[in-house]
């Protein structure tokens, strides 16, 4: 059977894979297994019940959602403060500022409207581990707690929820944002509220688009993954920069003033070097996943800063910023997590200080991103494949020890099983275009001929 949680939560078709009894038994088992840790037991001791953030993206299914996961925990005996529609970074930040027992952010973040999904933070607004994952999946099939009278919890709304985390943003900020025009693409998501605001807040002149959300519009051909319309924003507007989230605003993209894409490895690559400056990137370290460009790891050796790499997903950037006490981390797609200020990856937060680093050095965006010189990059999904078998088979590692060979110090290869998918991600990076796809596409060939199902 597989297993029910993904690398981000747990996630699916919406009243189908993700239905209202999945969402009531979830938080019900979510309950039993951080509803009893030995804080909550002292606070039952003093007549005080557990508490849980419980927010939500606006697609509409999150309606019915957030209120399913309400009721399991309010009838685990949880109590249950209802942040409405914020950001998923809000929530793991009011997590750790009111010292909740944990949380539940109901989002698909960049999936279509019709998919949705249940993500769920520990005390601190910290992701879980794997292990405290299977607790809670296996729990599905035990007793749910089920107190009674004064023992059940109770639904309140969290009225200041949105203030707290744009206060919070705010304190973080380097340098003012005066002199600035910021376009803003909210993606219709949880960002329509609060980014604009808190941009204003910081001094910029923001115009805002795509931030009218009516619970089906989320992600429709906009945000951090359909950047098109905010190039052509800009370039109307005649912005300094664009930044664009996605649906739950747990990632942030760019846009320079010519309407050029600046992705998370540029990004990644300015703030650290940002920070280095003002003396504040721990150990002069970066922590990426495989999946970041070469061009990034050349760019930060020129300036003096080690690149650490981990496994594809922010939870694993997430576990190498807390073992080795590092600053910053994040990933080719914008999840960007500063750990100085947040317990997740923050599209706010990454694009507020983007934007600072720009006001602090009085230099254009494009200026700054010119510190990165991005490799010509390919990837092919191989379909259809036994990934099983992947590693044990000497005629693929041969074939990628060649490809490495011709390469040389020019460029890299990753081959990488998928985690849910009979499929195979064949990855080439080249000092130029027809390399690179030649490289990639005869990898792939190989890849397809020695692991056909």
């Amino acid at each position: 059977m597989p297993r029910l949680f993904g690398t981000d939560g747990v996630r699916g078709l919406a009243n189908r894979d993700v239905s209202v009894e999945l969402a009531l038994s979830l938080a019900q088992a979510t309950a039993v297994v951080l509803g009893r840790g030995r804080r909550a037991e002292e606070r039952r001791r003093l007549g005080l019940r557990p508490t849980a953030v419980v927010a939500r993206d606006p697609r509409v299914s999150g309606e019915f959602l957030a209120a399913a996961v309400s009721a399991g925990l309010a009838s685990s005996g949880v109590d249950v403060l209802d942040a409405g529609v914020i950001p998923t970074p809000a929530a793991a930040y009011l997590i750790a500022d009111i010292d909740a027992d944990f949380g539940v952010m109901v989002s698909a973040s960049h999936n279509p409207a019709p998919d949705n999904g249940i993500k769920i933070f520990a005390r601190g607004g910290v992701k879980l581990p794997d292990e405290v994952e299977d607790r809670i999946e296996a729990a599905l099939g035990d007793g749910k707690l089920a107190p009674t009278g004064a023992g059940v919890g109770r639904i309140r709304r969290f009225a200041d929820a949105e203030d707290r985390y744009v206060i919070h943003l705010l304190s973080t900020l380097p340098a003012r944002l005066t002199g600035l025009h910021v376009v803003l693409d909210c993606a219709n998501g949880a960002a329509a509220g609060v980014s604009p605001e808190v941009f204003a807040d910081a001094g910029a002149r923001v115009t805002v688009i795509v931030n009218d959300p009516d619970g089906m519009n989320i992600n429709d051909g906009v945000g951090s993954t359909h950047l098109g319309p905010l190039a052509h924003a800009v370039r109307a507007a005649g912005a300094d920069l664009g930044i664009a989230h996605d649906g739950d605003a747990d990632r942030c993209l760019a846009i320079d003033a010519d309407g050029n894409t600046v992705g998370g490895d540029e990004i990644m690559a300015i703030l650290a070097v940002g920070m280095k400056e003002r003396g504040v990137l721990r150990d002069d370290t970066l922590v990426t996943t495989v999946m970041s460009n070469l061009g990034l790891r050349i760019a930060m050796r020129e300036h003096g800063i080690e690149v650490v790499q981990t496994k594809v997903g922010d939870r694993y950037v997430l576990e190498e910023l807390g073992a080795r006490g590092l600053s910053l981390g994040g990933e080719q797609s914008g999840h960007v997590i500063m750990s100085a200020h947040a317990t997740t990856g923050d599209g706010l937060l990454t694009g507020l200080h983007l934007a600072a680093e720009m006001a602090r050095t009085g230099r254009t965006l494009a200026e700054l991103a010119s510190i990165v010189t991005l490799l010509p990059q390919v990837l092919v999904n191989v379909t259809g494949v036994d990934r099983e078998r992947l590693a044990a088979d000497t005629e693929i590692s041969a074939a990628v020890v060649r490809a490495e060979e011709r390469l040389g110090e020019t460029g890299r290869v990753l081959l990488r099983p998928s985690g849910t998918e009979p499929m195979v991600r064949v990855m080439v990076e080249a000092a130029d275009q027809s390399t690179a796809d030649d490289i990639a596409n005869g990898l792939a060939d190989v890849v397809r001929d020695r692991l056909a199902v």
